[in-house]
């Protein structure tokens, strides 16, 4: 395992110990004097690396639910701690004889569907944010030789769980996975599960409690069981080497790790990647870890215009997954963003994980289709995800589909930066979303947030971030999105002392709708960092089918309008980099309530939630079909 040290300065969190683990589990883990940062979760013992290309047993499907009503006294004692003499020991009340239990019985509880969130399959808990419990009963053979694992893809915001009445783990984080062994509680024949999910918005999460998205609860994503022999495969990385600078003619090096989970050192690992001419086998280190760097016969890169795939076979002993993977360099120069030293022009869109049509949470193979069908239809190669990491579907679709993607941790506005466990909870989150995706190619940045407030304990909390995402993977640019700042008259200059930091900038801003004219953007005039500029947020509300002219609010005419001087204005920033406008389609937000215009939803969409198409569309239609916006170089 390779381990870098770094101190951390500041008094926000005193003289601590930051430990990047490259290697096995990837965590990154905080010291502060003797101990843990007090209220960090503890790390999982195990995160497994692509689940979704093994043989699991699904639990997806009909779950019993029971609503536990603020202040959620069924899973949390007096002082806040979680009861392990509840909901999660799944008894029922006999009724007629005997000892009562505590008045709940899931045997007879309506279902949910999982994946899936709450708030869209009961009306009654459409704005509930708050604790549900969900309980599971399934069969299973224990195999000896073998260990299990309760894989959650994702569960909002905070999951406690227990199997056959014994608590199993603790999660925090609405859009990351997590894996519980639960070997030594499952039991041949009859088991059942209990994950109590609580959606509430806190001070100290991530997100905090201001955000302008829908606060979607439950069990969002597949839920399974994984079952692996005592010696198993939970990361890997297999990427083109990333060199001081690329070069096409000797783009044919392979490189990265494999790291199995109770390997004595020594132990091989084989990897084979036929269609490249790849095999080889190397050995595990005292960690685990086995790396190795290969020269491939022949290799075609990864890119838009052709989304190559590679079929890549690991195996160690008993074990072995096979899984699709591109293979491309990305990197800064300058200004310029390369994509397999070519300087690329990002044409793209933000979205959330909304189900079109249906709304609610994104989590299937038809919504990403959905999602990805409307970005096609625009003619966009870039996505970014907007603001946590999306089901994994959407990365894999990014991947055959050949469209980039920014994905970020939701880092946004109201954190509380000041705070050494946030730091460990961001640490946690970021190292989920890397570890997760690193080997997608479609992935081309890290975001580290969004909107945050320009102060230095924001800033050292977020370079802080932004050098552990370099400790993670040293192969994809780091960038957030900047807010602000505040015109001079048409002057707008971005100083924000975070963008030292990054490697790529996203500026958000909304010149013509929440500041100024649409046509006072002709004369805006920007002063931006000399790095590569994404206009990650622009862009102005409108309902389809609202009508009139170019400067009646909420008319389709008027978000055009707002667009087009938009373009007048990026076009005379010389290195911006990317569109990225605000939104894809319109979304649910709770702070959103003027009726009849927006009714719950943010109306900046290109498209509406119905995928209905507004003039904006068009606009965007045309404009990337044109390359009529900005400049590669």
């Amino acid at each position: 395992m390779l381990v870098s040290d770094e101190r951390i300065g500041g008094n926000w969190m005193g003289s601590c110990l930051r430990k990047w683990a490259l290697g096995g589990l990837g965590l990154v883990v905080i010291w502060c004097g003797l101990g843990v940062v007090s209220g960090a979760q503890k790390p999982m013992q195990t995160l497994l690396v692509g689940v979704d290309r093994r043989q699991v047993v699904s639990l997806d499907g009909d779950w019993h639910y029971l609503v536990d009503q603020p202040p959620g006294r069924a899973l949390y004692n007096a002082n806040g701690t979680v009861r392990d003499n509840g909901y999660g020991m799944n008894t029922h009340p006999n009724i007629s004889t005997g000892e009562h239990n505590e008045e709940y019985d899931f045997s007879t509880a309506p279902t949910f569907k999982v994946p899936g969130d709450w708030n869209t399959q009961d009306p009654t808990l459409f704005r509930f944010e708050g604790v549900v419990f969900y309980e599971k009963d399934f069969d299973f053979q224990p195999k000896t030789g073998t260990r299990t694992f309760l894989h959650v893809g994702a569960a909002n915001y905070r999951s406690f769980v227990w199997v056959n009445q014994k608590r199993i783990c603790d999660h925090e984080g609405g859009f990351t996975p997590f894996d519980c062994e639960v070997t030594a509680a499952l039991k041949p024949g009859g088991n059942f599960v209990v994950i109590a999910v609580d959606s509430t918005r806190m001070m100290d999460g991530i997100p905090s409690v201001g955000i302008d998205w829908f606060n979607y609860g439950g069990l969002t994503r597949d839920v399974s069981l994984v079952t692996l022999p005592e010696a198993f495969i939970d990361d890997y990385d297999v990427h083109l080497k990333h060199d001081a600078t690329f070069s096409a003619e000797h783009a044919d090096t392979l490189a990265g790790y494999v790291h199995v989970v109770g390997a004595s050192a020594g132990t091989a690992v084989t990897v084979r990647i036929p269609e490249a001419g790849v095999s080889t086998t190397v050995k595990t280190d005292g960690d685990g870890r086995a790396g190795f760097e290969v020269r491939a016969s022949k290799l075609a890169l990864w890119s838009p215009e052709s989304p190559k795939l590679y079929r890549v076979e690991l195996a160690s002993g008993q074990d072995g997954l096979t899984d699709s993977i591109g293979f491309r360099d990305i990197r800064v120069e300058g200004t310029k963003i390369l994509l397999n030293g070519k300087a690329i022009f990002l044409q793209g869109a933000n979205a959330h994980a909304e189900a079109p049509y249906r709304t609610g949470r994104a989590w299937s193979e038809e919504d990403v289709t959905n999602i990805f069908g409307l970005l096609k239809d625009l003619n966009a190669n870039f996505v970014r995800l907007a603001h946590y990491p999306h089901d994994e579907r959407m990365e894999r679709m990014a991947d055959r589909q050949g469209v980039m993607v920014w994905s970020e941790i939701p880092l946004w506005q109201h954190i509380s930066f000041e705070k050494p466990e946030v730091y460990w909870k961001a640490t946690f989150m970021l190292n989920e979303m890397i570890r997760r995706d690193r080997n997608k190619a479609s992935v081309i940045v890290w975001s580290v947030s969004n909107e945050t407030p320009n102060n230095p304990v924001r800033t050292e909390f977020l370079t802080n971030l932004a050098n552990a995402a370099r400790g993670l993977d040293a192969t994809r640019p780091i960038a957030s999105a900047l807010i602000g700042p505040k015109p001079n008259g048409f002057e707008m200059v971005q100083d924000d002392p975070l963008a030292k930091a990054l490697d790529i900038v996203g500026q958000n801003e909304y010149v013509g709708w929440y500041l100024m004219k649409p046509e006072d953007a002709d004369k805006v005039r920007w002063t931006l960092p000399q790095k590569p500029i994404l206009i990650s947020e622009f862009g102005a509300e409108a309902k389809f089918g609202d009508h009139g002219g170019p400067d009646d609010r909420w008319a389709e005419e008027q978000q055009v309008n707002v667009f087009k001087h938009q373009f007048a204005m990026i076009n005379n920033i010389p290195q911006v980099r990317g569109l990225v406008p605000w939104v894809l389609m319109d979304f649910r937000s709770p702070t959103r309530n003027i009726p009849r215009l927006q009714d719950g939803f943010n109306r900046k969409g290109l498209f509406s939630e119905k995928g209905e198409k507004k003039q904006a569309f068009y606009l965007f239609q045309k404009t990337y079909k044109e390359r009529a916006v900005g400049k590669a170089e």
